[in-house]
């Protein structure tokens, strides 16, 4: 006699299983990663040094750097709430990323140039501002090619999906992070400009940013072809909740999946560990490595270390898109925890080894360190979160998910200036070994994180 068989509502069908895609396709469709992250690159490594030069002390920069998180957390639920109820002629998620793509770039042109409107307000909030409008834009963009890959591969392709974004946006974020710096030491661009002012390789590398986050984004549009309502129901099961008001946001993060409120502890300390590194590597390179009185904003010396910022940013993010290659199978040989978990130790001491720094050639090893854990992060929580997630709720729960990597940025962007000049001395390095001890956390946090597709249970065969 048959035993243990499943007995299938009739009012429910089997869901079709959804097609395998080749590499070519996984790579089209996360082709616009690669501006994206062109675009953070910029931003990431330049935004304190152009802050500085605007006027801002060292102590206030983590004040401004609040804007870009805070705008995500408002931003990221809502795109991925109406992107989960949007079907229309070109897509489901792809209106979100042309739209993104054309302000970004308006965005990215628009921030080095604030000194054009110093008449208005000081410079340094006019800069502030547009950093905080540049990182709206970048959050429309990107958070629905997050639900993208889950909305379009198989469980088993989602590791490999999330690693391949994981590799583009390394690519994006070496050519942007060490653009400034290629521009201005190969072709003779200048990086010298008075104070208020930014050098014309910053200027120019941004304005390269602009066209490149419009084109790759491009790429992605016209290469990609999403389901459309009926395949997406074949796959996916009918949407229930396809016409909820913008209100089911807050009963969908009170009903949030257990994994993805371990994962949130993970995301806190990751996430703080990395808005320390954004906000003070610049200023930590010239008063802990070059010498510099804290005071300084805009020496020779000064954009020196904005320079050197640049470079081992993408540093980092090369050996991010290198190390994102091998993820899929060292998930598969360790498991997706231990694989995360190890990447984030090396982070982590990566991070601490700023403190024991004899030269700057030496943050080449610090940043490849922290390279080995952005790739990381950037794949493996999402691929874990992704099985847990109904699938008609992809896109709000990827922008809710959003949350855990804003608030810490926040908070860390609340207490982190204080903290330097009233605890660390005026010494923003040990911001950089705090964050480093910060990772190293996460790491033990994510031990705890149950991942669904690695304990589900086997039912024995029919027969």
């Amino acid at each position: 006699m048959p035993t243990n068989t499943t007995i299938l509502s009739p009012a429910k069908s089997p869901l079709a299983i959804k097609p395998y895609l080749s590499v070519p396709q996984i790579f089209n469709m996360s082709f616009g990663f690669l501006g994206i992250q062109f675009g953070f690159a910029l931003q990431n490594s330049n935004a304190s040094g152009i802050l500085r030069n605007y006027g801002a002390d060292v102590e206030h920069l983590s004040w401004f750097w609040i804007a870009a998180p805070l705008i995500g957390m408002i931003v990221q639920p809502i795109v991925g709430h109406y992107s989960d109820r949007t079907w229309n002629r070109l897509g489901r998620r792809k209106p979100y990323f042309l739209a993104g793509a054309i302000l970004s770039a308006s965005a990215l042109m628009l921030m080095p140039n604030a000194n054009i409107l110093g008449s208005i307000a000081p410079l340094v909030i006019i800069g502030a501002g547009f950093l905080m409008v540049m990182d709206a834009c970048f959050n429309l963009a990107m958070e629905p090619f997050r639900a993208l890959v889950a909305d379009i591969l198989p469980d088993e392709q989602r590791t490999l999906g999330f690693s391949v974004q994981t590799f583009l946006i390394g690519v994006g974020a070496v050519i942007g992070s060490w653009l400034p710096f290629i521009l201005a030491n190969w072709f003779n661009v200048s990086e010298n400009a008075p104070a208020g002012v930014v050098g014309d390789n910053v200027k120019y590398a941004f304005y390269i940013g602009s066209a490149v986050f419009i084109l790759s984004i491009l790429w992605t549009v016209i290469s990609t072809r999403e389901y459309n309502p009926a395949e997406y129901e074949k796959y996916h099961g009918r949407n229930e909740h396809q016409h909820a008001g913008l209100s089911s946001i807050f009963r969908d993060f009170a009903a949030m999946p257990k994994t993805m409120k371990q994962l949130g502890l993970v995301q806190f300390f990751s996430w703080f560990a990395l808005f320390g590194m954004w906000v003070f590597t610049t200023d930590s390179i010239s008063t802990h490595i070059f010498g510099l009185p804290v005071d300084d904003k805009s020496s020779e010396m000064y954009r020196k270390a904005q320079s050197w910022t640049g470079i081992i940013f993408g540093v980092y993010n090369l050996v991010s898109a290198v190390y994102a290659l091998f993820l899929a199978s060292i998930a598969k040989r360790v498991g997706r925890k231990k694989t995360h978990a190890l990447s984030l130790v090396i982070g982590g001491i990566g991070l601490i080894s700023f403190y024991f720094a004899p030269n700057k050639e030496f943050l080449i090893f610090s940043m490849a360190c922290v390279g080995v854990a952005w790739a990381s992060i950037l794949a493996m929580p999402y691929v874990i979160l992704s099985s847990s997630i109904p699938a008609g709720k992809m896109g709000i729960y990827m922008g809710i998910f959003n949350f855990f990597i804003t608030i810490p940025q926040i908070l860390n962007g609340i207490v982190g200036g204080p903290m330097i000049k009233n605890i660390y001395n005026n010494q923003p390095v040990y911001a950089l070994v705090l964050s480093g001890i910060f990772m190293i956390c996460a790491a033990v946090s994510v031990i705890y994180v149950y991942d669904p597709a690695t304990s589900k249970i086997k039912l024995p065969k029919t027969v």
